[in-house]
């Protein structure tokens, strides 16, 4: 099936226009299957507008977002609730406690035993690594949102780190400024960054220079290891470090580039006054010419 919209929409949602032309197919949809709830119509208009992720899957909650904001606005009436699952987001449980050996891990990074990589993410492994971090982390534990990597480090059979890497904040000045692309561009290609939302040595593990090294290791293995979960690279990694707890030294150790400072006056603040501590940004290219395949044209 064919489907075509004009470019004169109604609303923008996530980056759709929605036009006029499209909520009468919403509503021609929902006439032809008066049997379909929600779910089913979600699924249906997404295959039809081919609303897809890179890795084929539908985008269908947000398209239900849609729904729900066509009804509130007085556009379509949707067909009753036929359940009202409960939000995994809202009930979620906190982390299990994790039992390791705390034995103290001491000495020069080359004399660990073999380090090893595992990228957790849908694996049964990856229980243990939410509760290190919610154990360990000065931050704790917080689902990351979109697409993202967990991995955990280990060296003889233990574990001795935990590195999560996530999608990247929309907009961040400094960043945008050095790569030196545009609003459209970051639009388009900003899946193709990656953000170290979260970086932990285990406590009981003095080993010098071991996080810069870390660093370097995932650095080598991110963009093949998203790719295989994703369906597309990455060409940048990024993270904030916060300056009045830090000073950001692994990250420089590591070759990352100080790109700038936070505001400090959060993303949705209305004011222009200071509500959070302020963070250093880092910025990490993970190919020479990471501008060209970031779309900017030099």
């Amino acid at each position: 099936m064919v489907y075509v919209t004009c470019m004169c929409p109604i609303i923008v949602y996530r980056s759709r226009p929605i036009s006029k032309e499209d909520i009468s197919f919403i509503r021609k949809l929902m006439t032809e299957h008066p049997e379909d709830g929600r779910y089913a119509l979600s699924r249906k208009i997404c295959q039809v507008w081919n609303w897809a992720q890179l890795n084929g899957q539908l985008k269908d909650m947000v398209c239900r977002g849609l729904l729900l904001r066509l009804e509130r606005e007085g556009h379509i009436v949707l067909p009753p609730r036929k359940s009202t699952p409960k939000n995994p987001f809202l009930h979620r449980k906190p982390p299990e406690t994790v039992v390791v050996d705390k034995t103290p891990v001491e000495g020069p990074v080359n004399e660990l035993g073999p380090i090893t990589f595992l990228q957790v993410r849908r694996t049964p492994l990856e229980k243990l690594f939410n509760g290190l971090i919610a154990q360990y982390h000065y931050l704790g534990y917080t689902q990351p949102v979109g697409e993202h990597l967990k991995y955990l480090v280990f060296s003889d059979g233990r574990p001795i780190g935990c590195l999560a890497l996530s999608s990247a904040p929309y907009h961040l000045g400094c960043r945008d400024r050095y790569i030196g692309w545009s609003p459209d561009i970051r639009k388009k290609n900003l899946h193709l960054l990656a953000y170290n939302l979260r970086f932990l040595i285990l406590p009981w593990v003095h080993v010098p220079c071991l996080a810069s090294h870390l660093l370097s290791r995932c650095a080598r293995i991110v963009s093949s290891d998203w790719e295989s979960l994703y369906h597309h690279p990455v060409y940048w990694l990024e993270t904030f470090v916060d300056a009045e707890r830090f000073k950001g030294t692994c990250y420089r150790a590591a070759n990352w580039t100080l790109l700038g400072k936070t505001t400090g006056r959060g993303k949705d603040n209305p004011t222009r006054k200071v509500i959070r501590s302020i963070k250093y940004v880092y910025g990490y290219p993970l190919v020479r010419d990471f501008r060209n395949k970031l779309g900017v044209v030099q």
